[in-house]
């Protein structure tokens, strides 16, 4: 990289550039596991990326216990008692998430004497940043590696406006734009079938709007899944077991892709909000039963494609087209989410790119990624333990996230150090849980677990198999082996 004269340099072990979850968990662990001096760099004033920009009635929607970075805990570790969360590890709110990431750089980050942070810094290729305060340009010279945590940046509508025309006097809203609106609607319009949607049509219910006064244009259906069932706290362990062992019952039993994710459906693991729809789309969104009965009472669905164009009394999809009106309020809730760029290492020499070691879980994959880079030195062997999971799109995406998890877990298992580090960390959380509550032996757990070891192979097998007859296998990151790979390693009791 050539070095202009003129520019200061600022130099590190390590410049991370993204301040999201991401990014601020692989610094947490970076910090706590070495001694290297770390650059932070980030286009907001604040760390925590997306949720910055995110709408103001945003929540995880996975339990807070294993959310965040690894040295802090996120939340109290109470259990929701209202809402429709009531009876499980609570969720954080988007506020609460800034002020977590907020409270990590400045009470350990920052203390820590090794960490300087560039807020509201932009990044070009040749590695210079530049202030959006006063426009000063400095040089990051990373001594050991460049950390791109940039391709975990989540669109949001805020930031990622509508990809369809909208005339002028039509009100179309970001969902944040809509908790300011403040006159009456003729009828409320979602647009997008993801996430944010799912939130925007639960907040315009519990604010009284009519069901029936509600238009949600749909273009997908996702699989979801059942937010009871990713609990990993003591009091839940048996119900997180339970369908660990229900998922690989139905991979063994399934005659074919169909009859897959009908099993996983009639076991409460997949779950939809249309029944009498087949999802197309999957993407690790997490409902509970009591938010899907909510979802349901929308009936008004439009399925005719994408949006291209919201007119004053006309919305134009691909396939066809809707009234509407001037008076009605239109809300964008169709953003990207998490992008999905191609698999590549994760260690490249001089350049360092997370991405998922785990299926959907950002957090714990970028803190175990700097957990194998602060404790060993061959970069094929880190390589090996953590090849890339796919961010999901599409249902078959749920079993190539499922075998490719498990290829990394095997490597694992294989390794006392990793598995040590595993038990350790309160973002993974199984491996230790599931030691304490072994230990314990109680009769119902070692029935599970035994359950689990006669299923597990020849679930995995199976899984691989569907996999393999599916018209997508041809792609790299759907050759996974089956039972012989799974069942050489002994005992995987994590997910």
């Amino acid at each position: 990289m050539e070095i202009k004269m003129h520019e200061p340099i600022l130099e590190a072990d390590y410049v991370i550039v993204g301040a999201g979850a991401v990014g601020m968990a692989l610094a947490d662990t970076l910090v706590a596991e070495t001694s290297a001096k770390v650059v932070i760099v980030d286009r907001r004033a604040k760390p925590g990326g997306h949720w910055n920009d995110a709408y103001p009635f945003v929540r995880l929607h996975g339990p807070s216990v294993t959310y965040g970075v690894n040295s802090t805990p996120l939340g109290s570790g109470r259990i929701d008692t209202v809402g429709l969360n009531a009876g499980l590890n609570e969720l954080a709110s988007g506020a609460e998430i800034c002020a977590y990431y907020d409270r990590v750089m400045q009470d350990s980050l920052l203390p820590s004497g090794r960490v300087t942070w560039l807020p509201l810094h932009d990044v070009d290729e040749s590695g210079t940043a530049t202030s959006l305060v006063n426009g000063q340009r400095r040089r990051l010279v990373a001594g050991r590696r460049w950390v791109d945590a940039t391709q975990a940046d989540t669109q949001v509508p805020s930031t990622h406006g509508p990809r369809f025309a909208v005339a002028h006097g039509v009100t179309c809203l970001t969902p944040t734009e809509l908790t300011q609106w403040r006159q009456p609607a003729a009828g409320h319009v979602i647009v997008g079938g993801g996430k944010t949607a799912m939130d925007t049509a639960l907040w315009l219910l519990e604010h009284g709007v009519d069901p029936d006064a509600i238009t949600w244009i749909r273009p997908r259906e996702a699989w979801l899944l059942n937010r009871a069932n990713v609990q990993p706290t003591a009091a839940f362990a048996h119900q997180a077991l339970t369908a660990m062992v229900a998922e690989f019952e139905a991979a063994r039993d399934a005659t074919s892709l169909p009859d897959l994710f009908a099993r996983l459906e009639a076991a409460r693991l997949l779950q939809r909000i249309d029944p009498t729809v087949q999802p197309t789309m999957y993407r690790c969104a997490i409902v509970s039963e009591a938010e899907l009965a909510q979802l349901r009472r929308i009936k008004n669905v439009v399925r005719l494609g994408h949006v291209r164009a919201i007119e004053i009394d006309r919305i134009v999809l691909e396939h066809g087209e809707i009234a509407t009106s001037a008076r009605h309020v239109h809300v964008h809730c169709s953003a990207g989410g998490l992008p999905r760029g191609p698999l590549q290492p994760v260690f490249q020499g001089q350049r360092l790119v997370p991405q998922y070691v785990r299926r959907c879980s950002p957090s714990f994959s970028a803190a175990f990624i700097a957990h194998l880079e602060a404790t060993l030195d061959d970069e094929q062997e880190k390589n090996a333990l953590c090849e890339p999971v796919l961010v999901p799109r599409v249902p078959l995406d749920w079993l190539r996230m499922h075998l490719q998890t498990a290829k990394n877990q095997l490597r694992w298992s294989q390794r006392a150090d990793v598995q040590d580090w595993l038990r350790r960390s309160r973002l993974e959380a199984y491996t230790g849980l599931f030691e304490r509550m072994q230990r314990e032996a109680d009769p119902a757990w070692v029935a599970l677990q035994s359950r689990l070891k006669q299923v597990r192979g020849p679930g995995y097998e199976r899984l691989a198999e569907l996999l393999r007859t599916a018209p997508a296998s041809a792609k790299p990151e759907a050759r996974v082996t089956g039972r012989a790979m799974f069942e050489q390693a002994g005992a995987l009791e994590t997910r």
